[in-house]
């Protein structure tokens, strides 16, 4: 039987479970899965079920349209993999925390390619067989450059995501307008403290005891956008900003790829900045 993900964001109100599960009943759906979650202060509703049967996904829309307060918005979409594309620049970790699971089937993702604007970083990935594209910035002003990335990027027929693994550039109003709440972005440190360049050494001249990093969609505001996933791990007075820099790696490759693996499965709702995720 086919299997689809129903996402649903509305105004609340009262029999809303209730209204949707109807109409999976009448179309004689099964119910595989279920999240749903109220967000009292803004009065607004969130709905991800899994459902499975002779699915018209066209059909099933427009039924639950139907039922629904007005301006609700109503996703039925059929799990497969999505096209992403990753973007680099010099380090490894959380490129190849990507590439080895995806080589481990764990990422349900097709990647069209992986853009650098150094050509470092291409003996590795040529290891996984994908695409290496190098988009020299060299010579180039932040403007020209980021054209020559758009223009390489039009070339693919659809991007669902693309993500900033360690990628070391600011993108412009432009970049973000085109790509809206399809950026994903590793941040080193546990935002929002810490934000801009050198985070590490930020966090080490405050002394912390924790570092951490978060995974979140690119915004105008650097940095700002709305949080997927976060994590940290304990450090001491004995840690260097470097030796803080090293341990944080692994929490980056981990958060990154996680904040991945959520959007590819159609966990994530953005609204108000922030994000919903079952």
């Amino acid at each position: 039987m086919a299997q689809y993900r129903v996402l649903i964001d509305a105004n609340d109100e009262k029999g809303l479970v209730y209204k949707v599960s109807s109409i999976f009943f009448n179309l004689n759906l099964n119910m595989v899965s279920n999240s749903e979650f109220v967000d009292r202060v803004n009065n607004k509703f969130f709905m991800r079920s899994v459902v499975e049967g002779d699915i018209d996904a066209a059909a099933l829309r427009k039924s639950l349209v139907e039922i629904l307060p007005k301006k609700s918005n109503v996703r039925v979409i059929e799990p497969k993999n999505k096209d992403i594309v990753i973007m680099a620049t010099k380090e490894m970790h959380a490129l190849g925390d990507i590439l080895v699971r995806h080589e481990a089937g764990e990422l349900d993702a097709n990647i069209l390619a992986v853009v650098s604007n150094y050509d470092i970083l291409e003996p590795f990935v040529s290891k996984f067989n994908i695409p290496f594209i190098t988009v020299s910035h060299e010579g180039l002003n932040r403007a020209e450059h980021e054209e020559k990335i758009l223009k390489t990027l039009e070339g693919f027929e659809n991007i669902d995501y693309i993500v900033l693994a360690k990628y070391m550039r600011i993108l412009t109003p432009r970049f973000v307008e085109a790509y809206e709440n399809k950026i994903i972005n590793i941040h080193h440190s546990f935002l929002p403290a810490f934000i801009g360049a050198n985070p590490y050494k930020q966090a080490y001249e405050r002394g912390v005891k924790i570092i951490g990093a978060t995974a979140h969609f690119v915004n105008n505001n650097l940095d700002e956008g709305p949080i997927i996933s976060q994590n940290v791990i304990q450090v001491d007075h004995a840690y260097d900003w470097q030796d803080m820099q090293k341990s944080g790696r692994d929490v980056e490759k981990v958060v990154l790829s996680g904040a991945l693996k959520m959007a590819l499965e159609d966990r994530i709702f953005v609204y108000a900045n922030k994000t919903v995720i079952f």
